[in-house]
């Protein structure tokens, strides 16, 4: 059952890539390093302290860690955050065929990364992609998940926008919209998908930033590495449904009405299908509001963390 409630509008890297701390951040993390599972390293960085332990989990491997530079600094002063790059971006590896890029191995990653960090039990915040990758650690280990946050998740159930569904590796006649979103095209002109897609993104006005920064990110991984994800099944609708009836924790779905990639549908479906869920659809949001409304983001973050504790903010 759900509860909704409306919110107001508002291969390895190289050793000489340059570090994360040469960048400008507003906090940096207390303890970092490498979790590894089969031989494949993920670079992890942990901040604050106290629990629960908010565990914000990569989306897409298009972008690493960084996507939640807007929630770390704020998160960080109200208890411990853990991160991750997802394996094929940022300072984690890159994998070099298929099969390390499958659902069930970013699954692992989390249950890798938590071990690694000594993190017992955690909230999973996710963001996409990698609500199916959470799905799957709240089920199959509920004992290290206190609660659940899907901010714009993409799974194959509920109502999804029809634009997409072009081959991947066909060459196609067209460039245009999502025809973009092939090997073909990538290969040709990689910065020109991520500028399409991450435009797609944030639908919200004056988002230059947002999209230069998630563009410039993007181009870490490369079209060839990327694309080997593409090759990988996901999570088939009765899946997904499965999955979600089994979810016994807390879980707070957060949906744009403007979200040009996955549309409000999964998100509504999922807050339906899992036994406790609570829906906020945020007026005037695309898909990735936790860069473009970090502020309402970080207080809906915090007031769901706080009431796993049996705490209230003030």
């Amino acid at each position: 059952m759900a509860t909704a409630q409306t919110a107001p509008e508002a291969s390895s890297p190289a050793d000489d890539r340059p570090s994360r701390r040469d960048r400008s951040r507003a906090r940096y993390p207390d303890a970092e390093g490498f979790a590894e599972r089969d031989g494949v390293r993920l670079w992890y960085e942990v901040y604050g302290s106290g629990e629960p332990t908010t565990l914000l989990v990569p989306t897409w491997q298009i972008i690493h860690s960084r996507l939640w530079k807007a929630q770390i600094p704020y998160l960080a002063r109200h208890g411990r955050v853990v991160t991750f790059d997802p394996r094929g971006n940022g300072r984690s590896d890159r994998p070099s065929t298929p099969d390390g890029f499958t659902v069930r191995e970013m699954a692992a990653d989390i249950l890798t990364v938590m071990d690694a960090t000594a993190t017992e039990r955690a909230v999973l915040v996710t963001l996409s992609a990698g609500t199916a990758r959470a799905l799957i650690v709240a089920t199959e280990r509920p004992d290290r998940v206190a609660g659940l946050v899907a901010i714009a998740p993409s799974l194959a159930i509920g109502q999804r926008l029809g634009e997409r569904g072009y081959p991947f590796d066909e060459v196609l006649d067209s460039d245009e919209g999502w025809a973009k979103a092939n090997i073909h095209y990538w290969r040709r002109d990689f910065e020109g998908y991520l500028q399409f897609f991450f435009s797609r993104c944030f639908t919200e006005p004056h988002s230059t930033k947002q999209i230069e920064d998630c563009v410039g990110w993007g181009l870490e991984i490369g079209a060839e590495t990327l694309a080997l994800g593409e090759y990988t099944a996901g999570l088939a609708a009765d899946e997904v449904l499965a999955l979600a009836a089994r979810v016994d924790c807390p879980v707070l779905v957060l949906v744009g009405d403007r979200d040009a990639i996955t549309g409000m549908g999964p998100g509504v479906a999922l807050s339906e299908a899992v036994a406790d869920g609570r829906l906020v659809v945020m007026h005037g949001a695309g898909h990735v509001p936790d860069a473009r409304d970090p502020v309402l983001v970080n207080l809906l973050l915090r007031d769901f963390v706080r009431s796993l504790a049996g705490t209230s903010a003030p």
